[in-house]
């Protein structure tokens, strides 16, 4: 089976859906909110590192990530880094956003290393067009379907009167990838407004837009009916009914609303309003924590920690930091099996390095630290080395990749020194590097090693390779930020439909930017022809606070540059910043 990569939690019947109103502020919100933010402790900064992709596991750049008041962007491998993010001790919610894609989410118990995220979002694409002032049923395969009365409200509540298109995703409890495409973890607040972990029958993702591609919603007052298909190993212990619970995709948990009715291998229900929805039992929790770590007593990261819970077959996961650790909410008073899983193709079939059963726990648990010893197929080693400039002195700024058969890890260097705690099959050693100076805008070739244990020294690898255009830029006079990995520079005619007369954009393993406007004709513009949005900016535009001046110098032919510098100020919801930065980005159209 393949790893699943996501956060300590068990499961239940989720329907969910998405629409234009997750948080309907009609609809009953539950308990007082912050009443129950005082269950995750104390404020507190946390760094993060993770990857999002497709449902086909390619990366997926360009994706939007929120942490806290902190945004960035997916770079070209689908990676992002947010260090010291404001969180609580107990509680972070990370929000992963692009156009074409339903909204994912991952909400963990941070730790204090660099934490693993991993995220799978799910096309948005339609499955059935409808019409309004009818009613309508749309069915997937399964028998999983939806039933609506025909009124809808668009996001302004004003009545919506034409087609509606229909999006929906089924995702089964046994789906291998549950962990990563399912929002938040399933942690809930209840009537009571206790904590909770629920338990997973099924998912359902739909969502509704409007001829222009608007998001609909039930009209106040009226409601659909859901029809949940059960999975067949899982008929005969489902409960006659269950409470239903709608997920806060601003709070990153669920909240408890209405009750589904078992009929025959189905569970059905009314909903009055459409966000993210599930049938759970509910469970009291208690906090596990554990550390994976090689036969010399290293952290090994990115790993997986699969939690078997109640007889099922499918594990759900955590994912270790840089320390090798992970810590996450799990249900008390239970036996569980716990498995641990690599971050590559192993040599064993199952892909599990290591497995034990573990509780039942009452209260919050450290267990001591999972040993994953030598093996004929497991072997350990600490990859060393030291990243230079062309002078041979040492990369502050700057990082490097290490990608092998099944998964990558990237290793930020400090005064020129990087490390990877790897495991890995005796019979696929080899691996690759490459290392980036964000200062001097240079980088290493792809170069390939293989691995030996217990230490692969890779010595000094020169980072001498010119980087030949960038986006670069400063956020109140901080550290420069450069882009140098999937460079794009374009132009077409000014008033040609749905393009824009020009637009740059650059990634990097610390985010995006993006810049498009509505004339390539060199001069000095503002927002009213201009935009901006990326990592540490958010958007910046005509309709923001701002005194953006962009600097459009020179624009070449195809295969020569395009020259841009932009500076000024903007304010967004932290206060008035500065924005300086330079744009050289060769023109490929």
């Amino acid at each position: 089976m393949k790893k699943i990569h996501s956060f300590l939690y068990l499961l239940l019947l989720v329907v969910t859906f998405s629409s234009c109103d997750s948080n309907d502020d009609n609809s009953n919100s539950g308990p007082n909110d912050d009443t129950f933010t005082q269950n995750f402790g104390s404020a507190a900064n946390r760094d993060f590192i993770g990857q999002v992709v497709d449902t086909n596991n390619n990366p997926l750049q360009g994706v939007t990530i929120k942490i806290g008041t902190s945004t960035t962007q997916t770079d070209v491998n689908g990676v992002f880094i947010i260090n010291g993010a404001n969180v609580y001790q107990r509680f972070a919610y990370i929000t992963a956003t692009k156009t074409g894609y339903i909204d994912g989410s991952r909400s963990m118990v941070p730790t204090s290393g660099k934490n693993n995220v991993k995220i799978m979002l799910i096309p948005n694409t339609p499955l059935e067009t409808i019409q309004s002032g009818v009613s309508s049923e749309v069915a997937l395969p399964s028998g999983t379907k939806v039933v609506f009365d025909g009124a809808f409200v668009d996001a302004n509540g004003n009545d919506y009167s034409g087609s509606v298109q229909v999006a929906m995703f089924h995702l089964t409890p046994t789906d291998e990838n549950i962990s990563k495409l399912m929002p938040g973890m399933l942690y809930a607040q209840t009537e009571t407004n206790e904590q909770a972990i629920l338990e997973t029958f099924g998912m359902l993702n739909v969502e509704l837009r409007g001829s222009t591609g608007q998001k609909l919603n039930i009209k106040e007052g009226h409601t659909a009916e859901i029809t949940m298909q059960i999975d067949n190993s899982q008929v005969a212990t489902a409960p006659s009914s269950i409470p239903l619970w709608h997920f806060d995709e601003e709070k990153g948990y669920w909240k408890e609303e209405g009750v589904a009715t078992k009929v025959g291998n189905k569970y059905v229900g009314e909903v009055s309003h459409f966000s993210w929805w599930n049938c759970d039992a509910q469970f009291p929790t208690v906090t596990l924590t554990l550390t994976v770590v090689d036969a010399n007593g290293n952290g090994i990261s990115n790993v997986g920690v699969g939690l078997i819970a109640n007889g099922n077959t499918w594990p759900v996961m955590g994912y270790t930091d840089i320390n090798g650790q992970v810590s996450g909410l799990i249900p008390a008073n239970q036996t569980l099996v716990l498995n641990v899983y690599p971050d590559y193709d192993s040599c064993n079939s199952n892909n599990v390095i290591y497995t034990t059963s573990i509780g039942p726990f009452t209260t919050n648990t450290t267990l001591p630290n999972i040993v994953i010893s030598n093996s004929p197929t497991t072997l350990s080693s600490t990859v060393v080395g030291n990243l230079v400039k062309c002078n041979n002195t040492n990369v502050t700024n700057g990082y490097v990749i290490l990608n092998r058969a099944g998964g990558n890890s990237v290793s930020p260097v400090t005064n020129g020194a990087f490390s990877f705690n790897e495991i890995y099959c005796p019979s696929n050693t080899q691996f690759t590097l490459k290392g980036y100076d964000l200062e001097n805008l240079q980088t290493t070739d792809s170069i390939a090693y293989n691995f030996t244990s217990p230490i692969t020294n890779i010595g000094n690898l020169q980072a001498c390779t010119a980087v030949d255009e960038f986006i670069s830029y400063q956020v109140d006079g901080g550290a420069p930020v450069f882009l140098i990995q999937q460079v794009n520079g374009g132009t077409t005619t000014p008033g040609t439909i749905n393009q824009y007369a020009l637009s740059l954009n650059a990634s990097g393993v610390n985010g995006g930017l993006y810049i498009w406007g509505d004339t390539n004709t060199p001069g000095v513009y503002t927002t009213a022809q201009f935009s901006i949005e990326g990592s540490g900016v958010g958007y910046i535009g005509s309709t923001t606070t701002n005194t953006i001046q962009f600097n459009l110098n020179q624009v070449g032919a195809i295969g020569q540059y395009i020259d841009m510098t932009f500076s000024g100020t903007f304010t967004d919801s932290t206060g008035l910043h500065t924005l300086t930065g330079v744009a050289h980005v060769i023109r490929d159209n």
